[in-house]
């Protein structure tokens, strides 16, 4: 891939991506030379919830009667959702994204993308298309949050979630249905579960570090385990859902308190009982860490630890503890709330 020059500004172009190194299979045409568009020096960026990312797409020359178009592949549906449109002079935006984007329009030919107050559905992939009548061309970039993956599962057991309450679990615990490439990074960072789970395209899968016998036998390598494809209204699994960190603050109340009096202990704190996923993002991002069990408003007891020891679990890796889903009238527990 050659080295462009924007206007005799010293702005070098990436280095291709590792992908693009390998040896293209023979008869394979080469992708066209874009002639409009840069390259970006690096086609991932990274961002947390709650702050302001900026997609780069910059032009090197201005064609006659061009537009920019922006847009974002979804991968529930696989659809192309048209985000903003610009000639350069005039834009408008399209969708649920239009109140927080703008076009960041630092020099005439910059057409590039910026994202205010990102939430967890802004991940993904996002195309910058130059139309420009027979000479169209396009670059894509991957916007991603730094956050954890969590498996999520109902009170009344395992395997209760069709797709769509899978979804609508994750989210009202403050998280999202993960993309594949969040729970393969939680694997490769030593999430190991033997449940499988739907995850945002409607696929399903479990991750494996330690083979065993009740998760698919000894004999097959850890690893991203799938089920493919499954029916989202008939077929029923786990969820696997991703949070981002917080715009607040997680705390423990401790006490003696029944699920009813742990949410009031918080509201008269100013705050409300914490979701899961405000629990995990408060384990990751502000390393919480707490041998106490704790009500969450799921009906939940779970408890942060970040430094395991002998007397919080036993176990030997952290990790959000969890004691399940027991009787909302035990007064064992204290709470955890959020306060954003």
């Amino acid at each position: 891939m050659h080295r462009l020059l924007l206007l005799g500004c010293l702005w070098l172009l990436a280095a291709p991506p590792a992908s693009s190194i390998f040896q293209r299979p023979t008869g394979t045409p080469a992708p066209p030379r874009l002639q409009y568009l840069l390259e970006p020096l690096h086609p991932t960026v990274h961002t947390q919830r709650g702050a302001t990312a900026t997609l780069p797409c910059v032009l090197r020359a201005l064609p006659r009667n061009y537009r920019v178009k922006w847009s974002k592949v979804e991968p529930a549906n696989y659809r192309e959702n048209i985000i903003i449109i610009t000639n350069g002079l005039y834009h408008k935006n399209y969708g649920p994204l239009s109140p927080r984007v703008r076009l960041r329009h630092s020099h005439r030919y910059d057409a590039s993308l910026t994202i205010t107050d990102v939430a967890l559905e802004d991940e993904g992939r996002y195309r910058c298309q130059l139309v420009n009548g027979l000479e169209d061309e396009s670059i894509s970039l991957t916007l991603h949050l730094e956050g954890v993956v969590f498996p999520y599962q109902p009170s009344n057991g395992r395997y209760k979630f069709n797709y769509h309450e899978a979804k609508r679990a994750c989210e009202q615990q403050d998280s999202r249905l993960a993309t594949y490439q969040q729970l393969y990074k939680a694997w490769t960072e030593g999430l190991d579960w033997c449940n499988a789970g739907w995850i945002l395209d409607g696929t399903v899968h479990y991750p494996i570090i330690n083979s065993r016998e009740p998760c698919g036998g000894r004999l097959l390598l850890p690893g991203v385990r799938t089920y493919g494809t499954r029916d989202k209204q008939k077929d029923r699994f786990d969820a696997f859902c991703f949070t981002s960190a917080l715009q607040g603050q997680v705390y423990f109340i401790r006490g003696h308190l029944n699920f009813k009096e742990a949410g009031q202990a918080c509201r008269n704190h100013g705050a409300a009982i914490a979701k899961v996923g405000q629990l995990y993002s408060a384990w990751k991002f502000s390393q919480l860490d707490r041998c106490d069990g704790g009500w969450l408003a799921d009906g939940s007891v779970r408890y942060p630890i970040t430094t395991p020891r002998e007397r919080c679990g036993g176990l030997p890796d952290p990790g959000v503890r969890s004691f399940g889903f027991p009787s909302k009238e035990m007064r064992t527990y204290g709470t955890y709330c959020f306060v954003g």
